[in-house]
C-alpha cells in the first residue's frame, strides 16, 4: 500500500484566511523511504499560510507503515481507545503475519514506537522499563511527578538504554539511562502477564496506563507468591 493523500481546508488561525493543505493520510516507508525523514522531523505535517507567512504543524490522524521491520503505528490525535479495530486495514493484510500494530495519541509517542521497532525492541517491555525507571527518577528528585518520558537511547554494544523525562510542572528534562538486564527482566514479565494482550487484533495502545497494569499484576502476583510459601 503506498501514500494516500487527500486535499483539506484550513483556516489560518492568525489572519482567518482560507487555504488548502495536502495532507498523508497513510505513508509507507518500505515503497517510499524518503517520506521516513519527513515524518520524524516533522516536515510531512508543516504548513504554512500563503497569505500572512504563519506556520504550524498540521495535527490530523495518519497510518505509518514500515513492512520491512513488519510494523505500523496509527497517529490518532487524542485517541482514549485502548484498542482499534480497522476492518478495512485487516482485511488489506489479512495474509501478513506477526506485524506490530500500535496506535497512538501525540506527535512525539508517534516517533518514539517508530525508533522502537526499527530499533528491533518489543515496545511493551520498553514501556514497563520506562514506567519502573520513572519511579527511580520520581525518588531521586524528592518525589517530583516525572510527567512523560520517552525511550531517547539505545545501545546494545555498551548494554544500556536511555530515557528522556519530563518532570514538574515547568517540564524539566531529565536523563536517566539504564542496563539492558532491567529491560530483559520487563520481557519476561510481559511474556508472562500480557499473553492475552499479545494476542488482540487491531491497533493496540501501549503506554504508560497499560505499563501501570501490567505492573500491578505482576505485584499482584509477587504478593500472593509470598503469601503462599509463608502459609507453607
Amino acid at each position: 500500500m503506498p501514500e494516500k493523500k487527500v486535499v483539506k481546508a484550513v483556516v489560518c488561525p492568525m489572519c482567518g484566511e482560507l487555504s488548502k493543505a495536502i495532507a498523508y493520510t497513510s505513508v509507507n516507508v518500505t515503497v517510499n523511504p524518503e517520506l521516513r525523514e519527513q515524518v520524524l522531523d516533522g516536515s510531512l505535517f508543516a504548513w504554512k499560510c500563503p497569505s500572512c507567512g504563519y506556520s504550524a504543524r498540521l495535527t490530523y490522524p495518519v497510518l505509518y507503515n514500515d513492512m520491512k521491520n513488519r510494523f505500523m503505528v496509527y497517529l490518532i490525535p487524542k485517541i482514549d481507545r485502548f484498542q482499534l479495530c480497522d476492518k478495512e486495514l485487516e482485511e488489506q493484510y489479512n495474509n501478513l503475519r506477526n506485524i506490530s500494530k500500535r496506535a497512538v495519541a501525540d506527535f512525539n509517542s508517534f516517533k518514539e514506537k517508530i525508533f522502537i521497532f526499527e530499533s528491533g525492541l518489543d515496545d511493551m517491555a520498553v514501556e514497563l522499563t520506562k514506567t519502573v525507571i520513572s519511579q527511580t527518577v520520581s525518588k531521586k528528585l524528592n518525589g517530583v511527578e516525572v510527567v512523560e518520558g520517552y525511550l531517547s537511547m539505545y545501545d546494545r554494544e555498551n548494554n544500556t538504554m536511555g530515557f528522556t523525562y519530563f518532570t514538574g510542572e515547568d517540564m524539566t528534562p531529565y536523563v536517566q539511562t539504564a542496563r539492558l538486564e532491567i529491560y530483559g527482566k520487563s520481557k519476561e514479565i510481559v511474556e508472562q502477564f500480557a499473553v492475552k494482550d499479545k494476542k488482540l487484533k487491531g491497533f493496540l495502545r501501549i503506554d504508560s496506563e497499560w505499563a501501570d497494569n501490567i505492573l500491578y499484576r505482576y505485584k499482584r502476583a509477587k504478593r500472593i507468591e509470598r503469601m503462599n510459601k509463608m502459609k507453607k
